[in-house]
């Protein structure tokens, strides 16, 4: 039986893999939140909805399929192609821009200096909206997803760490690419709001609507082009979880993971998305082998991250590096 100690080193290892997949989908809230101010409910299905048209385009699956052969009693179900897999993923984030504008033009542009909870409330709508729209576009079957990431277990890791502890750590090649594109697109995504003109213009947007559009601000297309963006960090999340556990339904619920990563880490830190889904990865595997499995049976995973935000919220209701709220009284 191996050490403790190396237990343990593997256990956070896999904790902070864990923590980056989680914070993928936190990005997407915080773009959000940072170009309106309200909470996206809607992202977790933006995710799920990313990586059916993902599999859809890839496969070559004849979109709603289902309603068209009901309507006309054939059978169609495939296209006599495949498409390449970078082909498929250029193509995903076209629709994500498109499905962007549509919800701008739709929805957003009637909602200008609307209290945060109707915008709020319009997500709800969305989010259930696409979960069955893409249910009648691509079907409702569960789908294996295959871009070429690999998988399986990193030789090396195992290999060096078994000639230097007699104990090799399983780690997962899909979980080390994750964490690469996750540092890119935090590093990305940092530079562009801080340092361009239309990142600097998202916070004036969050701010106050009127005052934004008062000093000449588009209003319409810091909303297309942040949720152009929310939608690629969806689709990014969506190849990784989807290469991971298959593309189905339940893929939308991993939104509910990404709260805790934001009361942790600030609803407007594009940083405190990263950092608090390292913490929360991190927290619930250490919790879950040290106090959860010997002493409470196990089982701590699902809501251990829920308890250790509420704690956070006690003491730094703004997060670890979300903006503190200075008010006049």
């Amino acid at each position: 039986m191996p050490d403790i100690v190396l237990y343990a080193a593997e256990v956070t290892l896999n904790g902070l893999m864990a923590g980056v997949l989680y914070a993928l989908v936190a990005l997407g809230f915080v773009l959000i939140f940072k170009a309106s101010g309200i909470f996206n409910y809607a992202q977790g299905v933006l995710a799920l909805f990313a990586a059916l048209t993902l599999v859809g385009i890839q496969k070559g699956q004849v979109p709603f399929a289902h309603l068209i052969n009901a309507m006309t009693g054939n059978h169609y179900t495939n296209f006599p192609w495949e498409v390449p897999a970078i082909v498929a993923i250029l193509l995903a984030a076209a629709v994500m821009v498109v499905l962007a504008i549509i919800i701008e033009k739709v929805v957003l542009k009637h909602l200008v200096n609307q209290a945060p909870i109707i915008l709020f409330m319009a997500t709800i709508g969305m989010a259930y909206f696409l979960e069955g729209f893409g249910d009648v576009m691509w079907g409702s079957d569960i789908k294996t997803l295959d871009v070429g990431l690999p998988q399986g277990i990193n030789d090396t890791i195992d290999t060096v760490t078994f000639n230097m502890f007699g104990y090799g750590f399983f780690i997962d090649n899909l979980d080390i690419v994750a964490a690469i594109v996750a540092v890119l697109l935090v590093s990305a995504l940092t530079v562009f709001s801080q340092y361009s003109k239309q990142g600097r213009a998202l916070r004036a947007v969050a701010d106050d609507h009127q005052a934004a559009l008062s000093v000449g601000i588009s209003l319409r297309f810091i909303w297309i082009l942040v949720w152009s963006i929310a939608g690629f960090v969806a689709l990014v999340a969506g190849i990784m979880w989807g290469s991971k556990s298959g593309v189905q339904f339940s893929l939308s619920l991993i939104a509910l993971k990404a709260l805790p990563v934001l009361m942790l880490g600030g609803f407007t830190s594009i940083p405190g998305a990263i950092v608090g889904g390292l913490i929360i990865g991190v927290g619930e595997k250490l919790f879950e082998l040290l106090i959860g499995a010997p002493f409470l049976g196990g089982a701590t995973e699902n809501w251990f991250a829920y308890v250790l935000a509420l704690v956070f919220l006690v003491f730094r209701p703004q997060g670890l590096f979300g903006e503190k709220i200075i008010e006049r009284v």
